[in-house]
C-alpha cells in the first residue's frame, strides 16, 4: 500500500524511472535531484544569451530562436489551444518565452507547447514537460521535473518538487519536497509544508508500525487525482491516496491517508 503503483499511474508519464518498484513511494524523494541531473538536456542557451531577465518576448522553435514577425493565438496550452502564427503557418510545438522571465542558469529544458508567462522565475536543474502553463510570478526554485499540461500558477512556488502529467497548482501555492500525481489540483493557497518546527527527520506510523524516512525535508505525497480546498495545509510526512479529497481550510495530520479519504 506504500509502494508507487498504489499511488500513480505512471504508464503516460516519461520519467517513471524515478520511481523505484520495490521501495516506498517517499524513496523517490531522494532521488528527485539525482534523477534530473542525468537526464536533463537543457535547451534555453539560446535565449539566455541576452541576459538573465529576457527583455523580449521569444519563440524557440526546433532549436531555433523567432523574435520576431510572430502571431499568437492566446488559449490554454494544455489543450493546444495558443498558436504561434509564423508567415503565415501555425507552428506547431512552438514554446513561448514572454519579455520578463528570469532563466537563472542553463540548465533548464522547456517541452513543445509550453508557455512561460511574464515575471517567471526559473532556475536549474528543472525539466518542464510540454504543453505546460508557467504563470505570471511563478517561482520554479530548481531540482523541479514538472509533467506535461500541467499549471504553476500566479505567485505558486515549486522547489525539489514532481508534478505527474496534469497536475495543477493554480493560485498562490507551495510546492516543497513533494510529489503531485496525476490530475492532482491545489486550491488557491494550498501550502505543503516540508520542514519540521523540531529539528530531527520525518518518521511515519502507519497502521502502528514505524517508518524512519531519513528525510529532514518531507512536504506531501499526492496520490492521482487528488484534490485540496483552498488555503488548506498539509504538514511536513503527509500521503494522500488517490481521488482524496482536503477541504477548505483544512490542516492536514501528517501520515497515510488511504485513498478516497476526506480530510474535514
Amino acid at each position: 500500500m506504500l509502494l508507487p503503483k498504489d499511488f500513480f499511474d505512471l504508464s503516460g508519464f516519461k520519467h517513471r524511472a524515478l520511481f523505484e518498484e520495490d521501495k516506498p513511494v517517499w524513496e523517490s524523494l531522494k532521488r528527485i535531484k539525482p534523477y534530473i541531473r542525468e537526464v536533463i538536456k537543457p535547451n534555453v542557451s539560446k535565449i539566455r544569451k541576452r541576459g538573465d531577465v529576457l527583455p523580449k518576448t521569444a519563440v524557440l522553435y526546433q532549436d531555433e530562436v523567432i523574435d520576431e514577425g510572430y502571431e499568437f493565438e492566446t488559449g490554454d496550452p494544455a489543450k493546444g489551444q495558443f498558436k504561434v502564427i509564423y508567415q503565415g503557418e501555425i507552428l506547431v510545438g512552438a514554446i513561448v518565452i514572454y519579455a520578463g522571465v528570469s532563466l537563472f542558469d542553463d540548465q533548464i529544458y522547456i517541452g513543445e507547447g509550453t508557455v512561460v508567462e511574464p515575471g517567471a522565475l526559473i532556475k536549474g536543474p528543472t525539466i518542464i514537460g510540454c504543453g505546460t502553463e508557467i504563470r505570471q510570478g511563478a517561482y520554479v526554485r530548481g531540482d523541479c521535473l514538472i509533467g506535461d499540461r500541467c499549471v504553476v500558477g500566479h505567485t505558486t512556488e515549486i522547489k525539489t518538487g514532481v508534478m505527474l502529467n496534469e497536475a495543477r497548482a493554480g493560485h498562490f501555492a507551495y510546492i516543497g519536497d513533494s510529489i503531485l500525481g496525476y490530475e492532482v489540483n491545489l486550491g488557491a493557497g494550498t501550502k505543503l509544508a516540508n520542514l519540521k518546527m523540531v529539528a530531527s527527520a520525518v518518521s511515519l506510523k502507519i497502521e502502528g508500525k514505524k517508518y524512519d524516512t531519513g528525510l529532514r525535508k518531507f512536504g506531501a505525497i499526492m496520490g492521482d487525482k487528488v484534490e485540496t480546498g483552498c488555503n488548506s495545509v498539509t504538514s511536513p510526512g503527509t500521503i494522500l491516496g488517490p481521488k482524496s479529497l482536503v477541504y477548505p481550510n483544512t490542516t492536514v495530520r501528517s501520515g497515510y491517508h488511504k485513498p478516497q479519504t476526506r480530510v474535514k
